[in-house]
């Protein structure tokens, strides 16, 4: 079998490294740590002209139809950067209401994501903190005009920035999803601390909110399936930016054991920082293997494309922990330092550890699919 990607992934791959060291070396990335929107609108713009936003849209819709091993391409090099930024949210919600929105939904959303005019996230959290679409607490009551939620939804990316929210909540007909304005009356948006500073969370409070009723997403009470598909696409975009994080983590490792002397001769000499380097390299291609066949088995909706996600998920989730915290130990003092960038990667990639559910939620939902 060959692994390797083709040409044309190739190319987006080398032209995303390009982009991305040009326009998010790391003083970027930290200029932006203390801007209030944490994103740069001219590289925003710059991404749709590339065709980034549109990957993976419908080309009626000015996208490129592109699959998930081609996002999975970008995020990698995203995570390789720790890029700020609401693409992959934006691209998770541009998914959503192509599967299941109207033809008036789509004609609003989806040209104005590929152009990069419109930003979009996802809800999924409720205040229990539990991944599951079941878990869903936030409700929605119908009104004469529409409907009306209520709810808090938790870790809600980008939220600040994006000009349509979707909304899973609970109607009497069973789990359904909302298209909600970010500035309706009655929802407040209060921004929640995070550890990795390039990455923008917030809490989403509805207090009866009022939305109108050509806002749900599909049919009423039908979400379930659609919010399950797109948290397998969650869980995998972030096991790719944490596979970028670690394999730039080992890179910036590798680099400075050549360079690093001790007793008079470089670090990477020692057998002991040898061996942590090859245990990083093993764990970021295993990594490597789990994305990509995961990404390779939702496209081509594998027997297993179900599974797979979760697996990658798991698997990079403790490996990205350990390469990163191995990198950390391979610098030593300076490794731990403000001024140093290893953090940046090492936070992101620890960011996204707990992200659309931890090593063990997936291993507990590998486990209910193996046994069933």
């Amino acid at each position: 079998m060959d692994f390797a990607f083709s040409p044309d992934q190739q190319l987006l791959k080398n032209s995303a490294r390009a982009f991305l060291d040009e326009h998010m070396k790391p003083a970027a990335v930290r200029l932006l740590w203390e801007d209030p929107r944490g994103e740069s609108e001219t590289t925003w713009k710059e991404m749709a002209q590339h065709g980034w936003l549109g990957l993976s849209l419908p080309e009626a819709y000015g996208g490129s139809a592109l699959g998930m091993i081609e996002t999975a391409i970008l995020l990698e090099e995203m995570g390789r950067a720790a890029a700020p930024g609401p693409y992959f949210p934006t691209v998770l919600a541009g998914r959503a209401i192509e599967e299941a929105g109207s033809d008036a939904q789509k004609k609003r959303w989806l040209s104005a994501i590929a152009t990069g005019d419109a930003r979009a996230t996802v809800a999924f959290l409720d205040a229990d903190l539990d991944w599951r679409p079941d878990a869903t607490q936030t409700r929605a009551d119908k009104t004469a005009k529409g409907w009306a939620l209520t709810g808090t939804k938790r870790f809600v990316p980008w939220a600040h920035v994006a000009d349509v929210l979707l909304v899973p909540a609970r109607t009497r007909e069973g789990l359904t999803l909302f298209l909600v304005d970010p500035s309706a009356a009655r929802l407040t948006l209060e921004p929640t601390p995070v550890m990795d500073l390039a990455t923008r969370l917030a809490s989403v409070r509805l207090d009866t909110v009022p939305v109108a009723g050509d806002a749900v997403l599909g049919s009423p009470g039908q979400a379930g399936p659609l919010l399950a598909s797109l948290l397998r696409r969650a869980a995998l975009g972030a096991a790719a930016e944490m596979l970028g994080a670690a394999r730039r983590c080992l890179d910036m490792a590798v680099a400075y054991a050549k360079v690093r002397e001790q007793f008079g001769q470089p670090i990477g000499s020692f057998q002991a920082i040898r061996h942590k380097c090859a245990e990083m390299l093993l764990e970021v291609e295993n990594s490597h293997a789990a994305v990509y066949y995961a990404a390779w088995a939702l496209d081509a909706k594998a027997d297993d494309g179900e599974l797979a996600p979760s697996v990658a998920k798991a698997y990079v989730g403790d490996a990205a922990r350990k390469v990163c915290g191995e990198a950390i130990q391979v610098h030593g003092g300076i490794g731990f330092t403000w001024e140093y960038d290893l953090h940046l990667y090492v936070k992101r990639a620890k960011a996204l550890e707990a992200m659309y559910g931890d090593a063990e939620y997936h291993r507990e939902l590998i486990v209910r699919r193996v046994a069933a």
